[in-house]
């Protein structure tokens, strides 16, 4: 081995010894406040899709039919609070279990 990859070895070798550390008695990672985040990214951004789908939508059926206009409207509307609520209970779900 030349000495480029033995000092890359060695340097990895002495930055790994910490992931073998065994952590203190009361300090467990809190894996619900994490993964907490993740889900509300992740019910965020489906929300903001399913939104950006549904106006989309109501505005192509506004195009093609404009005498149906306060159906659509209504439609919409509708389901965008129902798309809204999948985020709002999450948030909901996350505070009552990180809190």
């Amino acid at each position: 081995m030349n000495l480029k990859t033995t000092l890359l070895v060695l340097a990895m070798l002495c930055f790994a010894t910490p992931i073998f550390a065994q952590e203190p008695a009361g300090a467990a990672t809190n894996w619900v406040a994490i993964t907490s985040g993740f889900s509300m990214a992740i019910a965020s951004g489906l929300c903001g899709l399913a939104q950006a789908r549904a106006v989309a939508a109501a505005a192509e059926g506004m195009a093609r039919n404009p005498g149906a206009f306060a159906a659509i409207r209504f439609a919409l509307l509708l389901g965008l609070v129902l798309i809204e609520s999948l985020a709002l209970y999450t948030l909901v779900i996350i505070l009552l279990k990180v809190v």
